[in-house]
């Protein structure tokens, strides 16, 4: 996704982080928007793991 940022006080333009799941339906299960590194993965893999399949 792009969109504005802010680093050291300036604002830009700049890819944000973001995460999409897809159910087994091809339909949008879940959306993490404006992630950080640290402990997103375990996040995801929690919610991925308590859907039906």
């Amino acid at each position: 996704m792009w969109g504005p940022k802010k680093l050291y006080g300036k604002l830009f333009k700049g890819v944000k982080r973001s995460t999409v799941v897809v159910g087994a339906d091809g339909k949008v299960a879940k959306i993490f928007p404006n992630v950080k590194a640290k402990g997103h993965a375990e996040k995801v893999l929690e919610y991925v793991q308590g859907l039906k399949h």
